[in-house]
């Protein structure tokens, strides 16, 4: 009898653990041209897999508006941010897609008060962008090689994705004009605030996610999702071998010797179709928000 019953109890106690599994709120955040309503069916196989999920998706700065400049739409969806960290003290998990990541980034180091324990940047110019693929629909004839006389402008930096273009034949244009990339970059001092940092709200991460891979066709190059880069003879060079992380200016080296940074690298995956893939889901991202 006692034997049956210490077995009866056994699994009742496992049947109550697995139905009470609570897991922590995410908030994610789309990317360029895109409406808050393109996140929806993620958010849905989230939730499949992982019932109960409180998930938040920006709702601001959809289609035309995430053209904005970067650090305006940084410093709204930061407030959002400070929201949902108000409401959820226990912490949440952070997604950003495409310029969305970027973007999170930002807020994530212009907001260090936050609570967000795990951040996935998925496929996202981390390192910034040199390739007109998502620029067509409305710099259809733009080359690359030309495209710095646009973006680097005080007109030109009223676009989004000028703030992060990041020409590497043309550094000097780059630190000059860019109102944005070099700044959260902590590679220059923000405009009257020489004291901040932008290192203390990345190290205060949990786990940092980088998720691209060289089949993308959008993130140019594609080694930039994961912080690698072209240098002047547009040779990649990887994260580790930049100033970025040699110095450890916003903290991902801090990251990487604490085992808290995480790189993957998939094949086989077009830009647009990442937060829909059901293997990267599962096998990427779901892992990371318990």
């Amino acid at each position: 009898m006692n034997i049956f019953y210490k077995w009866s109890m056994c699994i009742i106690l496992i049947f109550f653990c697995n139905f009470c599994v609570s897991y922590k709120p995410v908030f994610i955040i789309h990317g360029i041209l895109a409406e808050n309503s393109t996140m929806i069916n993620f958010a849905q196989k989230i939730k499949e897999y992982h019932p109960g999920t409180k998930i938040y998706i920006l709702s601001e700065y959809c289609g035309w508006n995430s053209l904005l400049p970067m650090m305006h739409q940084t410093k709204e969806i930061g407030f959002t941010l400070l929201q949902i960290s108000a409401l959820h003290p226990e912490g949440f998990h952070l997604i950003g897609y495409s310029q969305g990541g970027l973007l999170a980034r930002a807020v994530l180091e212009l907001f260090p008060e936050h609570r967000v324990h795990n951040f996935v940047s998925l496929s996202s110019p981390q390192a910034g962008q040199y390739g007109t693929n998502m620029l067509r629909i409305f710099f259809p004839h733009l080359i690359k090689e030309e495209a710095y006389k646009i973006f680097y402008s005080s007109i030109g930096q009223h676009l989004s994705v000028a703030n992060y273009w990041n020409d590497p034949l043309h550094q000097s244009l780059f630190y000059k004009y860019s109102k944005f990339l070099p700044v959260i970059n902590n590679d220059i001092l923000p405009q009257n605030n020489s004291n901040f940092s932008y290192k203390s709200g990345i190290i205060k991460l949990h786990k940092l996610i980088l998720i691209g891979g060289p089949d993308d066709g959008i993130i140019e190059p594609w080694e930039s999702s994961q912080f690698g880069y072209y240098n002047e003879n547009e040779e990649i060079v990887p994260m580790q071998n930049r100033k970025d992380y040699q110095k450890d200016l916003f903290g991902l080296k801090t990251l990487n010797k604490r085992g808290d940074l995480h790189i993957f690298t998939i094949s086989g995956v077009r830009h647009h179709f990442w937060y829909r893939n059901i293997t990267v889901i599962k096998q990427y991202i779901l892992p990371w928000l318990n």
